[in-house]
């Protein structure tokens, strides 16, 4: 049976202790939700806690790239043995899924990922989701795991995406959480705080820009705590944390591949006359470029960014950094088919 997809994202802070020990009492609640909501989705738990979790085995640890990455190999099994242990009591087995950002930006290979997950819900399997830092080039690497489970949820086309945090919601300006937000807009990312966690690289900042790229393409968003009994399903009910509502989207499932490749080393900023044509579902010449950053290459997705600093979209270009830097001043040079174009809003 075909059920909509559920994806979870679970952050270093909300389920590990000050030091980075994994809380047991809090993967045991999570796993006897999880049985109960796998009856009505198929659910994809991206989880973070690896590298808090191995970093005590190291003499001298202070953080430092290898170290990160020396850490999460020697954490991953043990986080994914905790969730083995208790998801069985509930006859779920659980697959450990690495993910690199070149599984997303290929489409034959996310396409690979895609039906590999599909094997794993037909025989009843959760994945668990992390990224693999053993191998991840420091270039190429998620920006943290709120991007990560975006970008899933983007491929999978899930229905919702739970952001669980240690703040239970998003908080106004009295630190009391908002229960439903229909449009996020300047008032409402107003209301951002810049702190983060002391485990966590992602703040509410991030949170919130993946939310605005989930929302915006039709996937309805929760940012939850985990205090209280069932708080999945409570958030899922609008009961808990503060659910963000989808925008209409009428994308096809290749241009929502295209949107998860969203975060890229490319980017171009537009002109108000592109930005414009691009609106009216019209191609990108490269005269409508003002400014371009990264080394990309032509085939590859890059960000497209407005005047005003605001990412506004993605797109396949046809020509590379090089080739297309020496033609922003040529007419009718063709940089992004219309059909490679996926924006925003």
């Amino acid at each position: 049976m075909q059920l909509p997809v559920l994806v979870i994202k679970l952050g270093s802070a909300v389920i590990s202790d000050s030091q980075g020990n994994i809380d047991e009492k809090i993967i045991r609640k999570l796993a006897a939700e999880v049985a109960s909501l796998s009856k009505a989705y198929h659910i994809v738990l991206v989880s973070s806690g690896a590298v808090g979790s191995g970093k005590s085995f190291f003499k001298k640890y202070k953080g430092s790239l290898v170290e990160r990455k020396a850490a999460a190999a020697v954490g991953n099994p043990i986080l994914i043995r905790l969730y083995d242990r208790y998801c069985s009591k509930h006859g779920i087995t659980v697959a450990q899924a690495l993910c690199e950002r070149h599984h997303f930006s290929n489409r034959a290979q996310f396409l690979q990922l895609k039906e590999t997950f599909h094997e794993f819900w037909r025989n009843d399997i959760l994945p668990v989701v992390n990224e693999n830092d053993l191998v991840s080039n420091v270039e190429l690497k998620f920006s943290d795991n709120d991007e990560l489970a975006t970008l899933l949820a983007l491929g999978f086309d899930a229905d919702t995406l739970v952001i669980c945090t240690s703040v239970g919601g998003f908080l106004d300006g009295e630190k009391k959480v908002i229960p439903v937000v229909s449009t996020i807009d300047q008032s409402v990312m107003g209301y951002i705080s810049n702190e983060k966690s002391g485990l966590g690289l992602g703040g509410m900042l991030s949170k919130m820009t993946f939310t605005r790229l989930a929302t915006s393409m039709g996937i309805r968003v929760s940012i939850t705590g985990l205090a209280g009994k069932e708080p999945l399903t409570r958030s899922l009910n609008g009961l808990q944390g503060t659910t963000f509502k989808p925008q209409r989207s009428n994308l096809k499932a290749r241009q929502k591949w295209l949107a998860s490749g969203s975060i890229t080393l490319g980017e171009l900023q537009l002109d108000e006359g592109a930005e414009k044509a691009l609106h009216a579902r019209k191609s990108l010449l490269s005269v409508g470029v003002k400014q371009l950053q990264g080394a990309f290459s032509a085939g590859e997705v890059v960000q497209l960014r407005n005047t005003q600093e605001t990412i506004i979209g993605v797109a396949k270009v046809k020509l590379g950094a090089a080739d297309l830097q020496q033609q922003l001043q040529t007419r009718n040079v063709l940089a992004a088919h219309a059909d490679d174009i996926v924006l925003f809003d």
